[in-house]
C-alpha cells in the first residue's frame, strides 16, 4: 500500500469512528479558540475549559482582555502552565487585534501568525474551524506521532510533517484530519501503550511491518 492510498484508508477509517470531530475546546466565537488554543500548549483540554470560563467571565471581549493587567491574569491561567508567556502573548494578541485588525480576529495565516502565542497549528485550528478555511494541518503532538508511526511523514519537525501531510488529503478534510488523530492518538494509540491489538488501523500500519 502505498503513503497516499493508506493516508485515503485512514481518513475513511477514523470518520466512520468520528462522524462529527470537533475541538475538545469549549468556545464559542474565533477570539475564544484562539484564547483557548494558545492555552492549551502543555496543558490539557479538560484544564483549559475550566480556566476559560473564568477569564471569559472577567474579560468578555478582544477590547477588554487588551487592557487586561497582566499581573490578573497571570492568576487566572496559571493553573495551565507557562502562565507567565502564556498571559504576555494572550494580552499582546489582543492588543494587535484591536489596533491592527479593528477588533476582529484575522482570517488568514499570514494575518494570525503576528498574533501572540499564534504559530501555525494554533492558526490552523482556528481557521478551519471557525471560519472554515483550510490553509495547512494543525499538527500537534499527537498529529506529528501518529503521521510518523503510520509512515505518513518521516520528519519530525511539525512544519514539515504539515508539508507532507497536505498533498495527501482534500483540502476540504484536513481540518477534521488533525481531529481524527488527535482523538485516535489519546484513546487508541498514546505514545507509551498503544492498545494495537484492538486497533483498526492495526493492519495498515507499518509500525507493526504490515500495510507496506
Amino acid at each position: 500500500m502505498n503513503t497516499k492510498d493508506r493516508a485515503r484508508e485512514i481518513h475513511a477509517r477514523l470518520k466512520g469512528r468520528y462522524p462529527a470531530p470537533a475541538p475538545a475546546l469549549d468556545w464559542t466565537n474565533a477570539w475564544e479558540l484562539l484564547v483557548a488554543t494558545v492555552l492549551a500548549a502543555q496543558c490539557t483540554d479538560e484544564r483549559v475549559n475550566k480556566v476559560t470560563p473564568v477569564l471569559f467571565e472577567r474579560w468578555p471581549d478582544i477590547a477588554s482582555l487588551a487592557e487586561a493587567d497582566v499581573a490578573q491574569l497571570e492568576t487566572v491561567v496559571r493553573s495551565t502552565g507557562f502562565f507567565r508567556n502564556k498571559a504576555k502573548n494572550l494580552k499582546a494578541a489582543a492588543r494587535r487585534v484591536v489596533d491592527v485588525y479593528g477588533g476582529e480576529v484575522p482570517r488568514t495565516m499570514a494575518d494570525l501568525i503576528t498574533l501572540g502565542g499564534v504559530a501555525r497549528k494554533t492558526a490552523n485550528i482556528v481557521l478551519s474551524n471557525a471560519f472554515n478555511v483550510h490553509e495547512g494541518i494543525a499538527v500537534d503532538t499527537h498529529v506529528k506521532r501518529l503521521s510518523f508511526r503510520m509512515g505518513l511523514t518521516a520528519n519530525t519537525d511539525p512544519v514539515r510533517i504539515e508539508k507532507d501531510l497536505m498533498p495527501l488529503y482534500p483540502r476540504a478534510a484536513w481540518g477534521e484530519i488533525n481531529h481524527f488523530l488527535v482523538y485516535f492518538g489519546r484513546e487508541v494509540c498514546p505514545a507509551r501503550t498503544p492498545k494495537c491489538a484492538s486497533c483498526e488501523l492495526n493492519d495498515i500500519c507499518p509500525k507493526n511491518g504490515v500495510g507496506k
